[in-house]
């Protein structure tokens, strides 16, 4: 049976850091495009970084049932994983990899218990290296930095709700961490890993 691995962490830990490594990493995995109404940025793809919607077709999809979980992140501002893409990765015999907030993790977690599920937090070293991170962005107002940290203060509350914590201090070290709870959690061989060396091209 295929298996489902949340990686989840405050904004501005490295998640999708190191989700994109272990996807570039191992063939067995498969990554989940979640749905989201926000604006599109430059450097996104529809269908490939997210699923944009409007917000009438999100809420309508809400109303239908289509989501596996959703959350409203921010006022307004909403993003889920469509049922329909859990079933198009299984179909394919992948193992689901999601890039996703502590609270839709935490709703995964309790859809499918036990082994069907790992979740993996990214922590940062320190609350404060994470806050310097986030202002280095220099992608938010004064207004919304502020909101975003209000944010990050309350998941990392989550910490320890989840099946492993991965502290991402020095970027290096933890990517080789996941490597390790990946193979683990899905009994993979290091040498079995066909993509091994080839990301770096």
């Amino acid at each position: 049976m295929s298996k489902l691995i949340a990686i989840t962490a405050p904004s501005g830990a490295g998640k999708t850091t190191i989700v994109r490594h272990l996807l570039a990493t191992y063939d067995e995995l498969a990554f989940s495009v979640s749905a989201t109404n926000r604006k599109i940025r430059d450097h996104e793809t529809d269908g490939k970084d997210y699923y944009f919607l409007s917000t009438q077709e999100f809420k309508k999809r809400i109303k239908n049932g289509d989501f596996l979980e959703w959350e409203e992140v921010y006022e307004n501002q909403y993003y889920g994983t469509l049922k329909s893409e859990v079933d198009r990765i299984w179909a394919d015999g992948k193992n689901i990899v999601f890039d996703i907030e502590v609270k839709g993790a935490t709703n995964i977690k309790k859809m499918y218990p036990g082994d069907q599920s790992m979740v993996i937090f990214i922590r940062p070293p320190s609350l404060e290296t994470l806050i310097k991170r986030l202002k280095n962005r220099k992608t938010e107002t004064a207004k919304s930095l502020k909101k975003r940290i209000a944010r990050v203060k309350e998941e990392m509350t989550y910490e320890n709700n989840f099946d492993e914590i991965l502290v991402n201090d020095i970027l290096e070290v933890a990517l080789k961490e996941a490597e390790l709870m990946i193979e683990d959690y899905l009994d993979i061989e290091a040498d079995e890993n066909t993509n091994t060396g080839e990301s770096a091209s």
